[in-house]
C-alpha cells in the first residue's frame, strides 16, 4: 500500500521504518526543517533533557551511543533521531518543510494535500504529529499594552535563545518539567527569575537521596503496579488488597525523600497532597539546579498564582491574581500543548473525539469508524520511543490482515472505558486521552497481545525489580514482521 506518515518525530519514524520493512510504499511529511518533532531545532527550549533515562529513552534495536549522558539533551536527541532515521533507510522518504494542509476520504483511499507539493492519493494514512505539537499559549488581558511596551510573550518551546533573557525581570509560567528547566536556564542571566505556579505538583529526584536512581524505583513493572490499572494480573491484587498499607507506605515515602532533599518545607513548597496522588497531579523529575536556585535567591516561585493581566506602567508589567505587581521584560509560557487535528475534515473529526474532545482510539491507535486512518504517539509514557515502535507494528499487522479485532462495538465501548478510567486515574491530566503514564507498560502488554507475541517469563519477571529495558523488546518486531511476510531489509540496515 502507499501510505501517508503525517509527522517525522520518534512515532513517525518508527511508523515508517516498520511499514517499509513489511514493503509499503511510504512518505513521511514534516513541517519542520528537521527530524525529531519536539525535539526539532525549532522547538527547542534552552536547558531541554529527557525526562526518562537514555536507556528508557530508545528504540529496542538502536540503543543511544554510549558518550550520551544519562538524560540526554534535546540536541541529543535530535541527532539520536536522524541517526535512527539514517540507518533503518527511512531518511530518503521524508519531506521536510512540507506542512500537510489537508487529509480527506476518497472513497477507499485519502488524498493529502500539502502547501510544497499539491494534492496526492495514498491508501493508508498515520498521523504522528505528536501530542506536543501547538503550544497552548494564554491570551492574557492587556497583552497589546504589555507588547507596544516592549514586553515580549512566548510560549515555551518558541524560546531558543537565553540570552533573550539577559539583563531581563523574566516570569516563567507553570511548574512541570519544561517550566522548571527553562527557568534554570533564564536564571543565570536575568535579572530576575519568577516561576508563576498554578499548582505545585510533587518532584522526584533523579538520584533519590542522591544515590538511588529513580528508575529503580519507578520504571519498572512494580513500580507501574504500585498505581491501580484497569484490571489487576497476578501480584497487582496483592499490592491493591492486602498489601494495600505497603504500596502506599512505598510510593508515600518518596515523597518524604522529596520534601527533605529539596527543602520543600524550608521554602514553602510542598505540594498538596500526598505523594501517592502523584498521577493525579503528574509528576516530574526534578530539575538539577532548580532547587538550589531557589535556595540561593535566583528563582522565586509565587505558589497557587496565575497572570490576572498584562499591561504597562512605566515598563512592562504583570498583575498575579492576589494583587502583586511585577516587572515582566518577558513572559515565557509552559502552559501545556494543544492535541488538534486541523488537517482532517469535520465528519472525520466528529468521529475521533467524544462530547468533550477526548480522543477515542482503541490501543490508543485506531479511531473508530474511520477505515484506514492511524495514530501514532498519541501513546504519550515513561518509554514513549517503544510504545510508537510497538504501536507501529500494530498497525503493520492491522494493514496485513493479520489482527484478530473485536467488532467496531466492542472497541468503542472499550475507547470510551480508558478515557474514563483515566479521568479517575490521572484526575483527567490525561491530555484528552493521550497520555499513558503511569500504565506504560500495560499498554505495552496490550499491544503485544493484539499482535500474538510476548517478552519471555524470566525476563519480565527481571522487570520487577530493574527497569524496563526497551532492549529487551528486540526480537519481537522481526518476529511479527516475518509472520507478515515482509519484504528484505534494506540494504543499509543493521545485521
Amino acid at each position: 500500500m502507499r501510505v501517508a506518515i503525517i509527522g517525522a518525530g520518534l512515532a513517525g519514524l518508527t511508523t515508517a521504518k516498520a511499514l517499509l520493512r513489511a514493503g509499503h510504499d511510504v512518505e513521511v511529511f514534516d513541517k519542520a526543517p528537521d527530524v525529531g518533532g519536539v525535539w526539532s531545532r525549532t522547538r527547542r527550549y534552552p536547558g531541554l533533557t529527557t525526562q526518562s533515562p537514555k536507556a528508557q529513552y530508545s528504540f529496542s534495536d538502536f540503543p543511544m551511543p554510549r558518550e550520551f549522558p544519562e538524560w540526554p539533551t534535546g540536541a541529543q536527541v535530535q541527532e539520536y533521531l536522524a541517526a535512527y532515521a539514517d540507518e533503518f533507510g527511512v531518511t530518503p522518504h521524508v519531506r521536510l518543510g512540507t506542512e500537510v494542509t489537508s487529509v480527506v476520504p476518497d472513497g477507499g483511499r485519502w488524498v493529502v494535500t500539502t502547501a510544497a507539493q499539491g494534492a496526492a492519493g495514498f491508501d493508508r494514512v498515520v498521523v504522528a504529529n505528536g501530542v506536543f505539537c501547538e503550544p497552548a499559549l494564554p491570551d492574557y488581558p492587556g497583552r497589546a499594552e504589555f507588547e507596544a511596551a516592549g514586553g515580549r510573550l512566548l510560549a515555551g518551546s518558541d524560546f531558543h535563545d537565553v540570552e533573550d533573557a539577559r539583563g531581563e525581570h523574566v516570569l516563567v509560567v507553570g511548574y512541570g518539567k519544561s517550566a522548571c528547566d527553562v527557568t534554570v536556564a533564564i536564571s543565570g542571566v536575568a535579572a530576575s527569575t519568577d516561576v508563576i505556579a498554578r499548582q505545585l505538583l510533587w518532584k522526584v529526584p533523579r538520584r533519590i537521596a542522591g544515590v538511588l536512581n529513580f528508575k529503580m524505583l519507578l520504571l519498572t513493572r512494580l513500580g507501574e503496579a504500585l498505581f491501580r490499572y484497569r484490571w489487576l494480573r497476578g501480584f497487582e491484587k496483592f499490592l491493591h488488597g492486602p498489601g494495600n498499607r505497603l504500596r502506599r507506605a512505598m510510593l508515600n515515602s518518596i515523597g518524604t525523600v522529596s520534601v527533605r532533599q529539596f527543602g520543600l518545607a524550608r521554602h514553602d513548597l510542598v505540594p498538596r497532597g500526598r505523594m501517592e496522588d502523584i498521577v493525579k497531579n503528574a509528576i516530574g523529575l526534578a530539575t538539577e539546579g532548580f532547587f538550589e536556585g531557589v535556595a540561593d535567591g535566583s528563582i522565586r516561585v509565587r505558589r497557587d498564582q496565575v497572570i490576572k493581566r498584562l499591561f504597562a506602567d512605566n515598563g512592562p508589567k504583570a498583575e498575579l491574581a492576589d494583587g502583586t505587581v511585577l516587572p515582566a521584560g518577558l513572559v515565557v509560557c509552559a502552559t501545556g500543548f494543544t492535541q488538534g487535528v486541523p488537517f482532517l475534515p469535520a465528519p472525520v473529526q466528529e468521529r475521533l473525539f467524544d462530547e468533550r474532545r477526548n480522543f477515542l482510539l482503541y490501543r490508543q491507535i485506531q479511531p473508530i469508524g474511520v477505515p484506514g486512518l492511524y495514530f501514532n504517539g498519541y501513546n504519550s509514557s515513561f518509554f514513549s520511543p517503544l510504545n510508537a515502535e510497538l504501536a507501529a507494528l500494530w498497525i503493520a499487522a492491522d494493514l496485513a490482515g493479520a489482527l484478530t479485532l473485536p467488532p467496531e462495538a466492542a472497541r468503542r465501548e472499550d475507547a470510551v472505558a480508558q478515557v474514563a478510567f483515566l479521568d479517575v486515574a490521572t484526575g483527567a491530566h490525561h491530555c484528552r486521552g493521550t497520555k499513558i503514564i503511569p500504565f506504560s507498560i500495560h499498554n505495552a502488554d496490550e499491544v503485544l497481545g493484539d499482535l500474538g507475541v510476548q517478552l519471555g517469563r524470566f525476563t519480565r519477571f527481571t522487570h520487577w525489580l530493574n527497569p524496563v529495558a526497551p532492549a529487551a523488546y528486540r526480537s519481537l518486531p522481526p518476529k511479527v514482521l516475518a509472520r507478515l511476510g515482509s519484504t528484505p531489509e534494506p540494504a543499509n540496515a543493521p545485521l
